[in-house]
C-alpha cells in the first residue's frame, strides 16, 4: 500500500501541501545542522498534469491607466532550495507574474520596469517569514529576499498603487505549479504513490484530490471552480 502525500496547485497554485517579527534578510538563513537533501530519481519519477476551469464567464479585466502617475506528507525527506531567484516585477502598474511559487529559502527579486516610483509590501501570516516592506525607484530595484517556512498566498501590495496585488507561495518541496493562462499545469519528477493534490485560488478558495502516480507515467487531474453567489 502506497503512502499518502499531500501535494498543492498555486492559480491557480497546485503543489505537494505543507503548511505551516521582523528579521533582516541574513537571519532568514537556517543556521542549523546540515541536511541530508533527497534527490528526484529521473528512471521512476512520475507526473500530474491538468487543468483549472472556471464554470462561468470570468469577469473583465480592468485596464490600468498610468498616464495620472510618473508539515508534509512526503515525510522526513528534505529537498535543496533552488539559488536561482524567481523574479516578480513591477510593470505597467501591476506585478509580473500576479502568482509566484518558490520553495522555502529560495530567493525571491523583487525588480521595477515602470517609471515610476513603486512599493513591496508583503505581509506574511507565520511570524517565521520575514514581513516585506520597501520601496523601489524607476526602472530599478532588485530587491531579493527569501522566506523560511512554507505558506500559502502570502498577499503582495503597493502601497503607493491600491489596486497592484499578487500572491506568493512558499513549498516545502519542489512538487509545486503555477497554472498558465489557460488553467494548464503540470508538477514533474514526483516518487511512485499517492498523494493529496491542493489547488488554491486567491478567490474562490482551495479544492483537493487524491491521485495514485506510478512509474514513469502522467497522472491526470483536472478542477473545476465555480464563482461565488454574490
Amino acid at each position: 500500500m502506497s503512502m499518502k502525500k499531500a501535494l498543492t496547485i498555486l492559480c491557480c497554485a497546485i503543489a505537494l501541501a505543507g503548511v505551516g517579527c521582523k528579521k533582516s534578510a541574513d537571519q532568514n538563513a537556517d543556521s542549523g545542522p546540515a541536511k541530508n537533501y533527497v534527490t528526484i530519481d529521473p528512471a521512476t519519477a512520475g507526473m500530474i498534469s491538468g487543468t483549472i476551469h472556471f464554470d462561468g464567464k470570468p469577469p473583465a479585466r480592468i485596464p490600468i491607466d498610468m498616464g495620472q502617475d510618473p508539515v508534509d506528507g512526503l515525510g522526513n525527506k528534505a529537498y535543496a532550495a533552488p539559488s536561482t531567484p524567481v523574479v516578480m516585477d513591477q510593470k505597467g502598474c501591476r506585478y509580473i507574474p500576479h502568482v509566484i511559487g518558490v520553495m522555502a529559502g529560495q530567493p525571491i527579486k523583487f525588480t521595477n520596469s515602470d517609471g515610476t516610483m513603486h512599493n513591496v509590501h508583503m505581509t506574511p501570516t507565520l511570524a517565521t517569514n520575514q514581513s516585506v516592506d520597501i520601496s523601489q525607484p524607476p526602472n530599478g530595484g532588485g530587491e531579493t529576499r527569501t522566506l523560511a517556512t512554507p505558506e500559502l498566498m502570502i498577499p503582495v501590495r503597493c502601497n503607493n498603487h491600491p489596486w497592484m496585488q499578487a500572491f506568493i507561495n512558499v513549498a516545502a518541496n519542489p512538487f509545486y505549479a503555477v497554472s498558465d493562462a489557460d488553467g494548464h499545469f503540470t508538477i514533474k519528477g514526483l516518487p511512485p504513490g499517492t498523494y493529496t493534490v491542493v489547488a488554491d485560488h486567491e478567490v474562490l478558495g482551495t479544492q483537493t484530490a487524491t491521485i495514485t502516480v506510478a512509474s514513469q507515467q502522467t497522472a491526470k487531474q483536472d478542477f473545476t471552480f465555480q464563482p461565488k453567489a454574490n
